[in-house]
């Protein structure tokens, strides 16, 4: 590409595999004054030994992308705000590590840390049992663990690039697949793009269909947060018809569904499935958590066409066992894929076709920003009057 410089960390298929590398303002100038670098390391020792770690810091904003974890995002940090969560899970774990089936499908959970993670490709809800063609042409049941396997397979191929004019953007370019023989054949091909000194990430997912029939797919993205954009009396601000709980648990805090607390010893989670309104149009909507204070937050944007489903996961137990918060776009909603599957919630790709789906996450660290984001939430708002059930919607929590 004219104007782009391209380098390779991984290719699994031309054997090509980089052990670590940088590239920053005094190797690559770019005229823009910024002071901004990309490192590739390989951890070693512990859980972590053999993951991939890149650093892409675009001199105001610093984020680590994970090839080894399904090129989830680690952590970042914009302006001294720390994004992300302190997990139980200290470390970044080697899939290798990782048994999905473990504890009753809830072995995701062992490696579970990171601040942006992709719940999918095949399914992304809660453990289940599902029912399948085998290679015999007969039906058969097979167990679905928690959220899929996407976050646990390593990318083939990795790949960075840095726009030389402007804007000047560094992109990390990686591709997972989640294959087996007999079963489904799906590909990731990822865009974690940032501009020099901006504030965003912009993550643009395409999954193909590799397989010559028609596959199923779910994509999740679950965006977790802790202090110091979580604290007692932060907030969600979300444009939306309605808002429900998932169980009778959430349904008893219906009435603050919102707004979260401080760290609580016993806590147990908390969700809320929201059907959200978007531009009209483009369908366009972006959800806000902001502090107490209103002066820090976080927005994602999306688009309803590709991310029809939001869910809010609330999580305020005892720092020591993780205090956190998802924000979580998806295909559908986290119920068991049966359920979806008969809701209509579950895509289906065609042979060799291509779904699009797009995030961006911006981070405001002023009380002006917070307040221009949440102005755009009101006036989609004003596209429909908000509804809050006290009780789980039928056709939503399975």
């Amino acid at each position: 590409m004219e104007g782009v410089y391209r380098y390779v960390l991984t290719d699994v298929q031309r054997a090509v595999w980089t052990d670590s590398w940088g590239v920053d303002e005094e190797t690559l100038p770019l005229g823009a004054g910024a002071k901004w670098c990309v490192r590739k390391t390989t951890l070693r020792g512990g859980p972590q030994d053999g993951v991939d770690l890149i650093e892409v810091d675009n001199g105001a904003f610093s984020f680590f992308v994970v090839p080894t974890r399904g090129m989830g995002i680690w952590k970042g940090i914009y302006r001294g705000i720390p994004l992300g969560w302190e997990s139980p899970v200290r470390d970044l774990v080697n899939p290798a590590f990782v048994d999905p089936n473990d504890r009753g499908g809830l072995g995701w959970l062992k490696g579970f840390n990171e601040w942006i993670v992709r719940c999918g490709l095949n399914s992304n809800g809660a453990p289940t049992t599902d029912v399948v063609i085998d290679n015999n042409g007969n039906k058969t049941e097979v167990f679905l663990p928690l959220h899929g396997n996407i976050a646990n397979i390593p990318a083939r191929q990795v790949e960075i690039r840095v726009q030389l004019t402007a804007p000047n953007t560094i992109t990390v370019v990686g591709i997972v697949e989640e294959t087996m023989m007999f079963g489904p054949a799906l590909r990731l091909t990822t865009f974690i793009t940032t501009e020099l000194e901006s504030n965003r990430i912009s993550i643009s997912d395409h999954v193909t269909n590799l397989g010559s029939a028609p596959s199923e797919m779910q994509l999740l993205y679950h965006c977790n947060y802790g202090p110091p954009l979580l604290e007692a009396g932060a907030s969600l601000a979300a444009p939306f018809k309605t808002v429900s709980p998932r169980d009778g648990r959430a349904q008893e805090d219906i009435g603050s569904f919102d707004r979260f607390g401080a760290p609580r010893q016993g806590y147990v989670e908390q969700v809320y499935f929201y059907e959200l309104l978007g531009k009209r149009g483009s369908r366009e909507t972006s959800v806000l958590l902001k502090n107490k204070d209103g002066n820090l937050g976080s927005t994602l944007q999306f688009s309803l066409k590709q991310l029809p489903g939001f869910s809010l996961w609330k999580n305020t137990a005892a720092t020591e066992n993780g205090y956190v918060t998802g924000l979580e776009p998806a295909t559908n909603y986290p119920n068991a894929k049966p359920f979806e599957r008969e809701q209509g919630r579950v895509p289906v790709l065609g042979r060799n076709e291509t779904k699009r789906f797009d995030l961006n996450i911006s981070v405001h660290d002023s009380r002006k920003s917070v307040l221009a984001s949440e102005k755009q939430i009101k006036q989609i708002q004003k596209n429909g009057k908000p509804r809050i059930s006290d009780r789980p919607l039928d056709r939503i929590s399975g």
